[in-house]
C-alpha cells in the first residue's frame, strides 16, 4: 500500500517580532522560565502587512541545557485594521554552548539553531477567515532584541 505525498508548503508570512530582555523566573518543576515581553514589529505576506501590537509575550522555558520550549502569544493589526490573534508553538535546540549564548542574548549564526514552530493564527475578519481553517509551520532566527519567522501553510 503508498503512502499519500507529503503536503507541500506555501509561503505565508514573515513575523518580524521585538522582544525585550527575559524577566528571569528561574528554574522550576517544568524547566528554567523565562518571560519575554513582545514590544512591537511586523509581519508581510503576500499582499499584506501588519505591525505586531505590544502586549503580547513569549513564555520560555528552558528544559534541558540544548532544548528551549517556546510558546509566544500575541496580535497582528494589519493595515485594514483587521486583528490576527498569534500562538505560537516552538521548540529550539542548540549545543549547550550555543544555548548559553542565546540565553545571555548574545548574537548566534541561525545555521547552529534548529529552531520550528508550529504557530495558530485566529481572526475574526471575514476577509481573513481561511487562517482560521489552516494548519502552519514556521522557521525561526533569533537575534538579541527580535525574532524572525518564517510561516508557511501546509497545503
Amino acid at each position: 500500500m503508498s503512502h499519500p505525498a507529503p503536503p507541500p508548503l506555501a509561503f505565508f508570512a514573515t513575523l518580524k517580532v521585538q522582544v525585550a530582555p527575559a524577566h528571569e523566573v528561574g528554574q522550576t518543576p517544568a524547566g528554567n522560565r523565562r518571560i519575554i515581553a513582545i514590544l512591537g514589529g511586523d509581519a508581510r505576506g503576500d499582499g499584506w502587512t501588519a505591525r505586531v501590537l505590544p502586549g503580547g509575550a513569549d513564555f520560555q522555558a528552558i528544559v534541558t541545557p540544548t532544548l528551549a520550549q517556546l510558546d509566544a502569544r500575541y496580535v497582528l493589526e494589519t493595515d485594514a485594521g483587521e486583528l490576527i490573534y498569534v500562538h505560537n508553538r516552538a521548540i529550539r535546540s542548540a549545543s549547550a554552548e550555543t544555548t548559553a549564548r542565546l540565553i545571555r542574548g548574545e548574537p548566534v549564526d541561525p545555521a547552529e539553531v534548529y529552531f520550528r514552530c508550529a504557530p495558530t493564527f485566529e481572526t475574526a475578519a471575514p476577509s481573513l477567515a481561511w487562517i482560521n481553517e489552516r494548519l502552519f509551520v514556521g522557521v525561526g532566527v533569533r537575534r538579541p532584541d527580535w525574532v524572525e519567522i518564517d510561516c508557511f501553510t501546509v497545503l
